[in-house]
């Protein structure tokens, strides 16, 4: 199984004109190449997966998976739902697009048991054997926790169930995890603690702040894997100040303000009930990001 690590990033969703903007998807996915990122996720939670058709949705995978063949960045998609049969099916399309793996946020809203939890990811992995599959835990937005003893067990009994994206703000979780599992992979899902996590044995990360600083974050994880943490650590304390400016509203509200003050994309839509940043928010932002070099690559 050829299973995904190192940095990857989770892609917002251009629109133009309440409509998918696939010439600028296609474009950002090009720079994520080029800033040397080693997966990129489309329909993640980042990308409003919840807000998009099932076609966008197809949609977005294929343009993916068309922009980064026959280079080093792989694709890593999100295949979630609160319902197990929707999510089934997601994976199924993002296996035919021809993905290199599939990651699946924690289903929301309907609050799961842990065995709930359990068959929910094991249906959908063994929906698609062949396929790489991580696990995302999100419990701030999907309102469950995907606790230890669950992500161990499915790890333990699945085969294709090779890691998760680890999103809870502990490290304590991480920790526990990979004392218990050293070979699980697990991704950090927190911008902030991205060094911690690797330096405790984490596998790569998932990155909101990646879509605007590829570069930076495609180096913080190159040096905390080779094992330069003292590098890894200063590009983690750099970074600090835009990755929390990203989270002063919702994500994906900030990110998708940072590109738009960036030039990356050209109009800064979102689909409701999502909306544009607060004026006080937007000044912050623009001011933090005139401490960092956002390099375009054309």
């Amino acid at each position: 199984m050829n299973i995904v690590t190192g940095s990857t990033t989770a892609l917002i969703t251009p629109f133009k004109n309440g409509k998918l903007d696939e010439e600028s998807y296609a474009k950002l996915i090009r720079r994520q190449i080029k800033g040397g990122i080693n997966a990129v996720c489309p329909v993640g939670t980042t990308g409003e997966s919840a807000m998009l058709t099932y076609d966008e949705d197809r949609r977005c995978i294929e343009i993916a998976v068309e922009v980064c063949r026959g280079t080093n960045t792989k694709v890593l998609a999100g295949a979630g739902s609160n319902s197990t049969a929707e999510a089934i099916e997601a994976a199924k399309t993002a296996q035919k697009c021809g993905v290199d793996a599939i990651f699946s946020v924690a289903p929301y809203y309907v609050k799961p048991s842990q065995e709930g939890l359990y068959q929910h990811y094991k249906a959908i992995a063994e929906s698609v054997p062949q396929m790489p599959f991580m696990l995302y835990n999100v419990p701030g937005r999907t309102v469950v926790d995907i606790s230890a003893d669950t992500v161990i067990r499915l790890f333990d009994d699945v085969k294709n169930i090779y890691g998760i994206k680890e999103a809870t703000g502990s490290l304590e979780r991480t920790i526990e995890l990979l004392s218990r599992r050293p070979e699980l992979k697990v991704f950090s899902g927190d911008d902030a603690i991205d060094y911690p996590i690797l330096a405790n044995g984490g596998a790569g990360i998932t990155s909101v702040t990646s879509n605007l600083l590829p570069d930076l974050k495609s180096a913080l994880v190159d040096k905390a894997l080779s094992g330069d943490f003292a590098g890894a650590k200063a590009l983690n304390d750099m970074l600090f100040p835009i990755n929390k400016a990203l989270f002063l509203e919702s994500n994906p509200i900030m990110i998708k303000a940072a590109m738009y003050i960036a030039g990356l994309i050209d109009t800064l839509e979102y689909r409701l009930p999502l909306v544009p940043p607060s004026v006080e928010n937007m000044k912050k932002l623009e001011t933090i990001m005139k401490n960092y070099e956002i390099k375009d690559y054309k």
